[in-house]
């Protein structure tokens, strides 16, 4: 791992692409589908970062993914996955949940739960944070995992949601297939603090709320910091409190 010159990123939430498909409001930190800055392609090993609200009724039809760890993050509402290795379930906050597209998978990701559940329909989108970082080995068989970690969050501090971090074995909520990465979330109240990892590279993400990042200044919703080489900066929340998630990576991609 080379050395890197510390340095803080800030990116702006009305600075990120957009999709407006009208079941389907989308911001993504980085190139994804037709929108492409070859200056924005990734972060360390962060390849997605997408900020997705999806009306009820809707969603993303069945589509293939290989060779990915993709963990998705609800904030709000409901989302059903359904994938081709036979996983049927809801996904809502305080799950951790990741799948590991490998050699192939097919999923779909929807907001319809009452077709599961049976009960009346609901008119509430749903609203979640999905991520893709590149696994270790290409090639590895398919996976899924999940895991509700609504107690470890209510406790404030940075909680490990999907990690293949040798330090967070038996520690994360869910595994991934990258050893060199982990996220980690947080639902900071009013004015508490919390102390991102010391890692060569840390993408800090707020997803709701504001915070006031240690030698940066103020994060509101949306906003991104990308930090290179830091050393444990602290996260200040602000009056309404937040809710962030930090991935801290120790390898990157080739630029």
């Amino acid at each position: 791992m080379a050395l890197v010159t510390p340095s803080v990123d800030v990116r702006r939430s009305a600075d990120r692409f957009a999709t407006d498909l009208g079941w389907l409001d989308s911001k993504h930190s980085f190139s994804f589908g037709h929108h492409y800055d070859r200056d924005n392609t990734h972060f360390g090993l962060l390849l997605v970062n997408n900020d997705d609200v999806v009306a009820p009724g809707s969603g993303f039809e069945t589509h293939p993914h290989r060779d990915m760890e993709i963990v998705t993050w609800v904030l709000r509402g409901q989302l059903v996955h359904q994938d081709s290795q036979g996983h049927n379930g809801l996904i809502y906050p305080g799950l951790a949940q990741r799948m590991s597209a490998g050699t192939g998978i097919l999923h779909s990701e929807k907001n319809d739960s009452w077709r599961l559940t049976g009960v009346d329909a609901h008119t509430d989108p749903v609203h979640f944070v999905q991520m893709w970082v590149v696994p270790d080995a290409a090639g590895s068989k398919p996976g899924y995992e999940q895991l509700e970690i609504d107690d470890a969050l209510l406790r404030g501090g940075l909680v490990p949601v999907a990690s293949g971090r040798a330090q967070h074995k038996g520690a994360a909520a869910i595994s991934i297939g990258q050893e060199h990465a982990a996220l980690s979330a947080a639902r900071v109240a009013p004015g508490g603090m919390v102390s991102i990892p010391d890692a060569p590279f840390v993408h800090l993400f707020v997803a709701d709320g504001s915070v006031d990042l240690e030698g940066t200044g103020l994060l509101e919703t949306g906003d991104a910091a990308r930090i290179t080489g830091g050393a444990g900066q602290r996260v200040t929340a602000g009056p309404a409190g937040a809710e962030v998630l930090v991935w801290e990576m120790h390898a990157r991609l080739a630029d």
